[in-house]
């Protein structure tokens, strides 16, 4: 079994780094205690440039580097000087017999392979941003980490020269064991980057193996409860939301937060960004959608259709939000904001509060764009593309004799689009753009029309009304009815005009009592399940 020394003394070390971060410094810390550099090209460069000796790791093996800069590491006395076991009579006598000397300390990070993809470069550019010396030597070090102590982050620099310090230019066993898991964890995300776009441009949606890469952003208090821990992770492609988003102030995001805050900006960009349109989300669910002359009003009126709700929910807007919006916001307690930008007089409403998060996203993520969604299930994961489907007039079908007004139509599609993010089994009704019922989440279609109905005959007794607003609404259903009672309890609740996706074995039995009620009613052929 091997053996780990505790404390190993770095005499020896190899420098290339892409990201240059703090290299000087280290460079510098190092060749101050007497150690050792090997480095190559545009590394070893910048360590001369600030008067750090540098042996250059050509000259050390002997062999030049060629093909352009392709074949530079990969060669016996760097990989020996990373694997040898220091102890080992037999690796001793080969690396005295070939002239290896030992590498005691490893500074590599990729080749910028992510950040190449990210910006849009061509196929060949991406291929010459593939690294294969550094894995290479990533691994043999972090292998060998009994001796090698092996740095893939600027971030590490500090911990290893604390060390050094610490020690009398030595690391400490801990230490090497901690960078080599970090070395691993960063070989394996960076390979399961390379495979993804591998994957992509082949065309190959479900591939035979999947590997799948992350970086921690944030360790999280808890999970959705308390006793559960949780972390939040970033990955993959750069979509405007929670992942990129700055938060301006506020106390630390929860995981339900971040949950609920993703949920909320996804159904905002549903309406892109030339008319305002807020969605509050409760839950993980909408309790107010609205579109409006200004934020302010689109806020307003999405706040109308659930007020109890949105008290202590998510606010998500497409637009900036400006001062006037801000100030009608906080008036009740909200958990977070996340809009594209703000302005300073909103910026300063809200620091008012500091507790309220403020996330600014940069931008509307596109929702018509690809993408995979991924869950766990017990001994695996589910993984399926993304719900970017969308609806339009020329792809409705009218089913009854009736067919919308324009109107009604225009409330329709809104529906529809709130529909795909109300957990199923879904029902929203909307009048004038702007939500007036949604019932979410229940086992059967009916009880979800009832519910949306009952939220908006609680609201219209609480103010006042004469009438709940669904009189005169229209209702989307995220799946077809399969009978007609569920319908029908829309009906009742006052719409007037239906969008689902049909293809229920009871089409015509739905379809009859539609005509019977005078309702309007449009097929998308699209489910918008969401569980």
């Amino acid at each position: 079994m091997l053996q780990t020394m505790n404390f190993v003394p770095i005499k020896r070390a190899l420098i290339s780094v892409s990201d240059k971060t703090g290299l000087v410094e280290f460079g510098q810390a190092l060749a101050e205690r007497g150690v050792e550099i090997l480095s190559t090209g545009g590394t070893a460069k910048a360590l001369r440039d600030a008067g750090v000796p540098v042996r250059d790791v050509s000259d050390y093996t002997g062999f030049p580097e060629m093909m352009d800069g392709r074949v530079k590491t990969l060669h016996p006395k760097v990989h020996g000087g990373l694997l040898g076991l220091r102890e080992d009579d037999a690796h001793r006598a080969a690396m005295t017999d070939h002239e290896i000397g030992a590498i005691d300390l490893l500074a590599v990070n990729l080749y910028p392979f992510e950040e190449t993809v990210a910006g849009g470069a061509d196929f060949d550019a991406c291929i010459e941003n593939i690294d294969i010396g550094g894995p290479a030597m990533i691994r043999s070090a972090a292998k060998n980490h009994a001796y090698v102590t092996v740095a893939v982050d600027p971030e590490d620099f500090d911990a290893i020269l604390a060390e050094l310090t610490a020690n009398d230019g030595a690391t400490s066993a801990e230490l090497r064991r901690r960078l080599a898991a970090k070395a691993f964890a960063r070989t394996g995300a960076y390979d399961a980057a390379i495979s993804s776009w591998f994957a992509a441009q082949t065309g190959e949606t479900f591939p035979k193996r999947i590997a799948i890469g992350a970086t921690l952003k944030q360790t999280l208090r808890y999970g959705e409860n308390p006793h559960q821990s949780a972390a939040f992770y970033t990955s993959g492609e750069q979509r405007p939301g929670i992942a990129t988003a700055m938060q301006l102030q506020g106390k630390e995001l929860s995981y339900n937060n971040l949950n609920d805050t993703d949920a909320a900006f996804e159904l905002a960009a549903e309406f892109g960004g030339d008319r305002p349109a807020v969605a509050i989300i409760k839950h993980a669910n909408p309790c107010g959608v609205a579109t409006g002359d200004s934020l302010l009003d689109a806020y307003t009126r999405a706040h109308a259709c659930d007020p109890v709700s949105a008290f202590g929910g998510i606010v998500a807007a497409n637009q900036p939000l400006d001062a006037a919006t801000a100030e009608e916001i906080i008036k009740i307690f909200t958990e977070v904001i996340i809009a594209p930008d703000a302005d300073e007089a909103a910026r300063k409403l809200i620091g008012s509060k500091k507790n309220l998060r403020l996330l600014l996203t940069g931008g509307l993520p596109d929702i018509a764009a690809p993408g995979q969604m991924l869950k766990s299930v017990s001994g695996g994961y589910l993984l399926q593309s993304r719900d970017n489907g969308q609806v339009d007039a020329a792809t409705l079908k009218t089913v009854t004799r009736r067919a919308p007004s324009e109107a009604e139509l225009a409330d329709l599609i809104f529906a529809f689009k709130v529909c795909k993010h109300v957990k199923s089994n879904a029902i929203v009704y909307v009048k004038d753009g702007a939500t007036v019922g949604i019932g979410a989440g229940q086992m059967n279609r009916l009880d979800s029309a009832r519910i949306a109905a009952r939220k908006a005959e609680d609201v219209a007794a609480a103010e006042g009304l004469d009438a709940p607003r669904t009189h005169g609404c229209v209702v989307a259903s995220d799946a077809f009815f399969p009978f007609a009672d569920g319908l029908l309890a829309a009906a009742e609740a006052g719409a007037t005009a239906v969008i689902q996706p049909g293809g229920s074995i009871r089409d015509e039995e739905v379809i009859a009592a539609a005509d019977e009620a005078g309702l309007a009613m449009v097929f998308t052929g699209m489910r918008h399940f969401r569980h």
